[in-house]
């Protein structure tokens, strides 16, 4: 299993005690967050810039992706491949409705959709929502 300091060095990004504090979350909670979680979730640690700035330099380096959820607000997850710089983040994602968590579910790939001439995808998303295996 990979460590945040692992990561950071892997993605050669300079380790700092905020990103191996937000990457440290990921890592425990294995479910996708959203920037007022992790400013709960380290205790004001850091300003809100600060982790906002970090998300963003994550997002650019394939650390971490957007996660579609219906809360509302954006949510993030950890990549699965951290060793890969050219993954996508095409899979499905679930939301409890009991514990509110979302979940990538990296197995399940999504189904293939043939666009009308002159659509171009950029992005697609899928979210499933039921209970989850720990509510269940």
């Amino acid at each position: 299993m990979s460590t945040a300091h692992t990561i950071l060095k892997s993605h050669k990004l300079r380790v700092t005690d905020c990103r191996l504090e937000i990457i440290g979350e990921f890592l425990r909670k294995q479910v996708a967050l959203a920037h007022s979680d992790l400013e709960e979730s380290l205790n004001n640690q850091f300003d809100r810039v600060t982790i906002y700035r970090t998300l963003n330099t994550f997002l650019e380096q394939d650390i971490i992706h957007k996660v579609l959820d219906d809360s509302g607000s954006t949510k993030y997850a950890l990549c699965a491949h951290q060793d890969a710089h050219d993954h996508d983040h095409e899979h499905v994602h679930f939301k409890c409705e009991i514990c509110g968590e979302t979940t990538c579910l990296e197995t399940i790939s999504l189904p293939s959709v043939k666009l009308p001439d002159g659509f171009k995808k950029r992005e697609m998303n899928l979210l499933v929502q039921g209970t989850c295996d720990k509510c269940h």
